[in-house]
Order: C-alpha cells, then structure tokens, then sequence
C-alpha cells in the first residue's frame, strides 16, 4: 500500500498540473485572435514553445509512472521543475505580450476551473477507495475526504471572489492559483497517508 499510495498522490499531482497547463494553452489559443497584429507572431512562438514543454512534462510524467518505485520519487523533483519554468514563461508571456486583462483573465478562468475539478476527482477517488474499507478503518479516511472537500469549497470560493473582482493583475490572479495548488497538494497527500494508516498491511 505505501507504494500504491504515493503512485497515487503522484498521478494526482501530475494530472492536477497537466489539466492546468492544458487550460493555459486553451485560453492562450482562444484568445490569440484578440492580440494585435504585431504581437501575432510572439504569441503563437509563445504557445508553440508552452505546448511543447506541457507535451515533454507529460511525456516524461508517463515514464515515470510506468518506471513506479524509486524512480517516480526520483524523478518528480525534475517534474517539478518542468512546472515552475512552465509558471515562469506564462509569466513572462502576461508581463510582455499578454498585457490586455482580458486575456489575463480569461487564462485565470480556465486554470481555476481546471483546479476545481481536479479538487473534486481527487476527492471522489478518496471516496472510492474509503468505501473498499472496513467500517470500522473509514474513520480517519472519512475525515480526510470530509476536509478535502472542505478545503475544495473554499479554494473554490476564494477563486471566484478573485474572478469576480476582474481587475486584478496575473501576479495576485498567480499567487491565488499557487495558493490553491498548495493546499490541494497538502490534502492530497493527507488523504492518502489517512487511507494508507487504514488499510490492513496484507492488502
């Protein structure tokens, strides 16, 4: 079971920023045809170059889970980061090109979108797990799923007041997004360690 749940917390985390990046690029494309001329080109370099490092992030996500053990512990450290250099080139894509709100904003819908449902699809798998339990080991997976969708309800509610408000800049659209991605990392990993401490060591 250690092993299956951390192969587990790791097809979360990877499935969580792939479902962000593909969120980046599809609000990225849908906006494209609203940046001017002139910027044309440096936002289709721009997502070429965004695509290709999501494809090799994916690529090399899809190795190591099929390496598992050692190699999937090894290797996220070098997924990681693949991840902040994918933040740091959307960043520096809305701090030049991307300048217009709108498209800002429409990229930080598609994201916070992406991390809600992959707050729930975490919590649903949890569900699905605690339920091949025996009554009396559901305890603490129960309340680790209970406080996952507790944390998803206000990672939710946070993101929403931020997309309303509709004025801020990519920097605090960014850092609520890291925020959000932080606590789902931390509850992800809770739950499963709640279903690991419940599962008989045979299984």
């Amino acid at each position: 079971m250690p092993e299956q749940s951390s192969m587990h917390d790791y097809l979360n985390w990877t499935k969580e920023r792939i479902d962000e990046m593909d969120a980046t690029l599809a609000a990225l494309e849908g906006k494209a045809a609203e940046v001017k001329a002139e910027s044309q080109a440096m936002t289709e370099e721009a997502v070429a170059e965004l695509t290709k490092q999501r494809d090799g992030f994916q690529a090399q996500a899809r190795a190591l889970a099929e390496a598992g053990g050692s190699a999937l512990l090894a290797g996220k450290g070098q997924l990681e980061a693949q991840w902040r250099d994918f933040e740091a080139r959307v960043k520096a894509y809305f701090e030049t090109v991307g300048k217009q709100i709108g498209q800002q904003q429409a990229t930080f819908q598609e994201i916070a979108a992406a991390q809600v449902k992959a707050w729930r699809e975490a919590a649903e798998t949890f569900n699905g797990e605690a339920a091949k339990l025996a009554a009396a080991k559901r305890a603490d997976v129960d309340a680790a799923v209970k406080q996952m969708k507790a944390d998803a309800a206000e990672a939710e509610a946070r993101l929403r007041t931020l997309k309303q408000a509709g004025s801020e800049s990519w920097a605090a659209m960014s850092a609520a997004l890291a925020e959000s991605r932080k606590a789902f990392d931390q509850a992800n990993q809770k739950a499963w360690e709640a279903l690991k401490r419940a599962t008989p060591p045979s299984a």
